[in-house]
């Protein structure tokens, strides 16, 4: 077992410090010794991770995501044992698969969703409710040893599976289901557990239907509105029998064409994908003309996402940093909105 040294990945996760309030800058003063802890008890299968603090976001519509926060050091291990399972599982994903994985984005699947939207006229969004807090750990685990030989990884994996939450009180919250959002493994284990769950049944069941997954998040492209409801019924059964549940307000039948193509009145004509707000639109071609179309822009929810970052800057406040010191703060938040 090597123990990599991980510092790019952990910054790029912001390095928040986990319940022993050691932040990442503590961490690489004594980095050597750190790393070295780590993957003696990890070796000798004496590591038992730590409880996850617990942090509670603000979601759009109301109410809150609760992210888990490791200890650095925790992540360190946890990018040892991701990084063991990726490079077994990666290879057998599901092209339409884009969530957290190499050469994969959001927005490769929001240009796969505008073009398959234009080729079929109806869609069916898929809202997964609660992943995270309810991905069903035996068969995470059985996931996780058909891929895998290594007895340590097994382990571990099950040891971060049932590690608790700790509250802002300092209470612990035991888990018996779910993988927090925040962790270094939860992503490749997400994409694990999605893959028998939804892919590879839907490779077997359904091969010639059409869709783009992140996570937990997939939008299903349908030739018919019948066929649509045939697979939210179909899809709905699945799931349940592996323990998840659409949400039954926001998965929905989307008829999805420009006004010059409809026939009729329907229920839903739009949905939201990674941001995104899909509907019908008017766009200008390369020669200037305008026509119709069913394409994709930024949400109101993103939009009111960015206006509160923007608000919470407070540059006012900054008013001894140097300009080049703000534009490397706001620059790569700045490019990621771009994308829109």
């Amino acid at each position: 077992m090597r123990c990599p040294d991980n510092r790019g990945k952990l910054k790029a996760n912001k390095g928040a410090a986990g319940v022993d309030s050691v932040s990442i800058e503590e961490f690489e003063a004594d980095l050597r010794n750190n790393l070295y802890k780590v993957w003696n008890r990890m070796s000798s299968g004496t590591y038992f991770p730590p409880p996850v603090r617990a942090v509670e976001i603000p979601k759009t519509g109301g109410g809150v995501r609760v992210l888990g926060v490791p200890t650095v050091a925790d992540r360190v291990a946890q990018t040892v044992v991701a990084m063991e399972i990726e490079k077994r599982v990666e290879p057998m994903f599901h092209p339409d698969s884009y969530g957290y994985r190499p050469k994969r984005s959001a927005l490769h699947a929001v240009a796969a969703c505008r073009r398959r939207c234009l080729r079929a006229e109806w869609v069916l969004d898929l809202d997964i409710s609660k992943f995270f807090d309810t991905v069903d750990h035996e068969l995470m685990m059985k996931a996780v040893r058909a891929n895998t030989d290594s007895a340590w990884v097994v382990l571990y994996v099950q040891r971060w599976l049932s590690a608790p939450l700790q509250r802002s009180d300092g209470t612990l919250e035991r888990r018996d289901r779910g993988t927090p959002q925040g962790s270094v493994v939860s992503p490749i284990l997400a994409n694990l557990f999605m893959h028998y769950a939804f892919d590879a049944w839907m490779a077997r069941k359904f091969p010639g239907v059409a869709y783009e997954r992140y996570v937990d998040d997939a939008v299903v492209h349908c030739v018919s509105e019948k066929q649509a409801l045939m697979l939210r019924d179909a899809i709905t059964k699945r799931l349940t029998k592996v323990g998840l549940t659409l949400h039954p307000d926001k998965t929905k039948v989307v008829y999805c064409q420009n006004w010059n193509r409809r026939t009729g009145s329907y229920e839903h004509t739009s949905f939201t994908f990674l941001g995104y707000e899909f509907r019908a639109r008017t766009a200008r071609d390369k020669n200037g003309q305008l026509f119709g179309s069913f394409l994709p822009a930024i949400s109101k929810e993103a939009e009111k996402r960015i206006n509160r970052e923007v608000r919470g800057w407070r540059l006012h406040r900054h008013t001894d940093w140097t300009l080049g010191q703000i534009a490397r703060w706001i620059n790569p938040i700045v490019r990621g909105w771009l994308q829109y």
